[in-house]
Parts: C-alpha cells; structure tokens; sequence
C-alpha cells in the first residue's frame, strides 16, 4: 500500500532487483506496467542497478505481455503466429463493413456504441448507457459476424490481447500449468487501476504459488470509468490471505500542509484501507483557496497570478473537465503566455466545436462554400438541408447565444454526437461552454472574430512556444496522474465540476471524484491552489480549514454558508 509520493515504482523495481540477486531466474520473473514508458524506465533502473542480464526478464504492459503468450498459442484460437493486431481504426473499418452487410444504417445503430459493446463484453465490463433492448440481439449478431471476421483476416484485436488468453487459460487447465510452470514470480504496478480481465490474468497465473508482488493506493483509483474495479485493491487479503501487507506513507514529494490538507480530504471516503502520509519535508505555504465570480474571471485571475508571480519552475493548471479550457486558454492566449495542453486538442480544434463554428461563419456569410462544404460532410441530410436554407435569416434575429442553441437543435447535433462518439458527454460539454461564451457577445460578427483570433493564436503561437521553459501546462488530472509539479491550480473546484454532476446519484462515483480530487492536490511539490466559482465544492469542506488561506473577494467565507443556497430573481 503506497501512498502518494511515496516511491511506488521505485519499490517494485527494488523488489525486482532483490530477486535477481537471489538468484531467481531472471526468465521466469515477470513485471507488469501500465505504460511503455514506466517499463522502458523499469528497465533502465533495473539494467544500472544489476549485475545481471534482464534482457530475459518481462518488463512490460498487460498487453504486451499478452501478445507475447498469443503467439505461442495462436492455433488454439484459429489463428496463426504472424496474426495482426487490429488497432481502434481498423477495428471500426471492420465494423462499417460488417453493419453494411447486414443492412443496419449506423443512424440506428452507431459505430461507437457496437464498438463500445464489443469493448465492454470482451473487458468483462458492463455494456454502455446507450444500450436498449431492442438492439441487443443485433448487437450480439453482430458481435459473432466480427468474431468470424477476425479468425477470416488472421487477427486479434486489442482487447483480445488480454481475454483471450484469460480464456484459453480458463478453458485448458493444462496450459494454464505450462505457463505457471514457466513463469513464477509477478510483479504488478498501479494494481489499484486493473480491470476484471487482467484481474483474472493475474489470479490464474499466480494460482497457489503466493509470488506476487503489487504495489497500489487505492487512494488514487480514478479509472473506473475503463473499468477498473479499487475493490480489486480493497480485497487483496481476501484473494491472497498469506499474503503481506506493507504501508509506504511518507511521502517524499510534497509540504506538510499539501499532505495534511489532502489526507484530511481523503480521510472522508469510506471505501478505503486507512494509511496516515507524513513528510520530513518543510511546513509549506497555506493551500489558497480563491473564489471567482465565473469561469472567465477564474481565468484572469490565474493568469494574473502567473504574470506576477514569473518563476521559471514547473507549473501547470488542472481540471476536471476538456470543456473548462476554453477560457484558461483564452486568458493565456490574451496575457502572450506560452502554454502547452497534454492530451487532448484545443478547444477550437475540437470537432464538434468546428461543425459549429463552420455553421455561425455560414449564418454570418452565405457565400462561405468551405463552411457549408463542411457541414454537409459532417451533419445527417436532413439536418444539413434545414441549416444551409434557415441560417441566413435566423442570424439577422438572434442573439449568438440564441444562434448557437438554434444550429444544436437544428443541426441534431446532440443525437448526432451520442450515434457516433462513445465520449459523447465530453464533446457536449464542449458544446455547452460555447453557447456559455457566446452569451458575451450581442453581435456575431464580434463573437466570429473573437473565435477567429483566438483559434489562429491556438496554432501559431501556443504551440511553438510550448517548448520554453516557462511553459504552464494545462491538462485534466486524469492527465497528471503520475506527474509532479513545483506548483499546481486545480481550476474549478466547484459543485457540478469537482465532484462532477453525473456522480453526484452514486456514493461509489462519488468517493472516485474525491480521489481525483486527492490526485490532482498530490501532485503539488512547493504551493497549491484552489479556485472555484458558483458553488463551492463540497471537496472543499472536507480539508481541515487549518491548512488553507481563504480569498473570497468580499464573498462568503464559508463554504457552507445557507445564502449560497437561495437563488433571488
């Protein structure tokens, strides 16, 4: 059990090299990772750290690993060693084809939500929201077509990787003893983030042997939305009842107060195994909690703070949501601050945001034929026919929050986005932040070039200056996840955003959006802050005030303050 900061990787990789210096076999030791990159930098500790060779010891992900059995066994599973490995794209190209065929139009069926299924069954995970009864046998019709299909081109796809051995180690008990016979000591990383396939994975091999070492904090399983399961973590004595247990808990990255204040606020779950971090490190600054009157002056002040604080240390600027970059791009942008985004596009790259701002330049300017070419790649017929004839005159009495709201509607875009994208909560969340932002502007020539000036500066100058050494980063803590920085503002943390409002009806969602919660404020070395609009997060509440400096900007001081709570017309 190890708690932030407290080494995990480093204590699995000393663990390896203990083995190897006993004597084991290094062909027989097994290291499993969640990335490239954390086995590529196991793999160079190890190599410094040992007098043997590791180039026979397996340091790599669950999918590698599982690829390596795969063509061993290939014929057991109608394929042969050099099969292919079907990547998203090829898997959705097989897809199309095979719901051609069989004569259902992706308007009722869409491609997204057979390939999550597909996804879901195979990860033994629950089947998407979108699932209704009456799909349900041609979803499993097709999902026999596409398992055909792959035998046919001699291929597995990804999530075959891993449920495809489980089987066949389920399926024959002597296989299963040939490989628990050549490998005996696993290793696993980040054990709280497995999901029930690769939970499995590990069970069988391990069987009786009790050589297994895993290194987790629940306090930091944020994946259940790909189905990891932190009971996985929770029930490790019940699944391995000889086995040991050692808590990690100093922490060797953050202040006293940023651990304080975030054991304080994690203290709170209930589904959790109780360890108490402490650091040798200095007391630190108070954690800053700033309230803003929105998501704009959120903004400025962030980057104001920036502007008079120059630091040529780490920072970055965290988030719950892709949606709440909008402005904090925009104000970085405005200020000429370089900045780089990790993991995902800006916000006016987006797509959805594109096929809309493509549909407000073609209300703006009927002779635009690139935007009106656009939505009529992009938008169903009928939806693209009704804009291309009605935009024109509906800009001339509309508002351009108004005209956005209209071109959603008549666009269908909400249906739209839910049939092809299996992310369709995200991307209307995008939606929803600029129809947000176009209530700023009275005319929509003055919103166009707002768009216009702040999209242009996304690609010529943000970018390449991304590279100085005062860049900020902006990402969603998802994204920070194994990250550390001098400095770290969690934007946001307001009711809705942090926890989110769809995990507001389960308590299991909701102790997950605590742990990002704990997540994002671990990943702090020096100084933390904390800002938030409308609501304060109930989060918020959950940190002993001890370790907090409160700005409320002649607001109320209390979180809980029953005023917050009446809304007057």
């Amino acid at each position: 059990m190890a708690g932030a900061g407290s080494g995990k990787t480093a204590t699995l990789t000393g663990r390896l090299i203990h083995l190897l210096s006993s004597g084991i076999t290094p062909s027989r030791i097994v290291a499993i990772t969640f990335t490239n990159k954390a086995a590529s930098e196991m793999k160079q500790r190890v190599a410094s750290a040992s007098s043997q060779s590791v180039d026979s010891v397996f340091i790599g992900t669950f999918h590698s690993f599982c690829s390596r059995l795969l063509r061993r066994e290939a014929t057991r599973l109608s394929r042969r060693p050099n099969f292919t490995i079907f990547d998203d794209s090829d898997k959705n190209r097989l897809l199309r084809r095979l719901l051609k065929e069989m004569g259902i139009p992706t308007k009722e069926l869409s491609l997204s939500l057979a390939s999550a299924f597909i996804s879901r069954i195979k990860n033994n995970m629950p089947v998407p929201a979108g699932l209704i009864p009456k799909q349900t046998s041609r979803l499993e019709n097709l999902f026999a077509r596409y398992e055909a299909a792959l035998i046919i081109n001699n291929a597995f796809d990804f999530d075959d990787l891993i449920s495809k051995v489980v089987f066949l180690f389920k399926s024959n008990p002597s296989l299963l003893a040939k490989y628990q016979n050549l490998f005996s000591y696993f290793l696993v990383d980040e054990y709280q983030d497995v999901n029930p396939v690769q939970y499995w994975l590990i069970k069988l091999l391990v069987g009786n042997s009790g050589r297994l070492n895993v290194v987790g904090d629940d306090s930091q399983a944020i994946y259940g939305f790909r189905g990891a399961d932190v009971r996985t973590f929770l029930q490790f004595n019940k699944d391995f009842p000889s086995a040991e247990t050692v808590i990690l808990d100093q922490n060797y990255r953050s202040t006293k107060n940023i651990i304080e204040a975030a054991s304080g606020l994690i203290s709170k779950n209930k589904e959790q195994l109780a360890k108490q971090l402490w650091t040798e490190h200095a007391t630190g600054e108070p954690i800053k909690v700033i309230e803003h009157a929105d998501e704009d002056e959120e903004a400025v002040w962030l980057v104001n703070f920036l502007l008079s604080n120059p630091d040529s240390s780490s920072r970055t600027i965290l988030y719950r949501t892709n949606a709440q970059s909008r402005p904090l791009e925009q104000a970085l942008i405005e200020a000429n601050i370089p900045y780089e985004l990790f993991g995902g596009l800006h916000f006016y790259e987006r797509k959805e945001i594109k096929d809309i701002v493509a549909a407000l330049r073609l209300a703006s300017n009927p002779a635009d034929s690139v935007s009106l070419e656009r939505l009529d790649k992009n938008l169903y017929r009928a939806p693209f026919r009704r804009l291309r004839d009605t935009l024109p005159n509906q800009a001339t009495s509309l508002s351009p929050q108004d005209l956005v709201s209209y071109i959603v509607e008549a666009g269908e875009f909400v249906d739209l986005i839910r049939r092809r994208f299996d992310n369709a909560d995200e991307r209307l969340e995008n939606i929803n932040e600029l129809i947000n932002f176009a209530g700023k502007f009275s005319a929509l020539s003055e919103f166009l070039e707002k768009i216009s000036l702040f999209a242009g500066s996304d690609l010529s100058s943000s970018r390449v200056k991304s590279s100085a050494p005062s860049a900020v980063s902006l990402m969603t803590i998802h994204m920070a996840k194994g990250l550390e920085f001098d400095e770290v503002y969690i934007a946001g943390c307001s009711e809705g955003l942090l926890p989110h409002h769809r995990s507001l009806s389960s308590n299991p969602e909701l102790e997950e959006e605590r742990r990002l919660m704990y997540v994002a404020m671990t990943r702090a070395r020096r100084k933390l802050t904390l800002s938030f609009y409308d609501l304060p997060s109930r989060f918020l509440s959950d940190i002993p005030s001890t370790y907090l400096s409160i700005e409320s900007k002649d607001r109320f001081l209390d979180f809980d303050d029953e005023m917050r709570y009446i809304t007057i017309d």
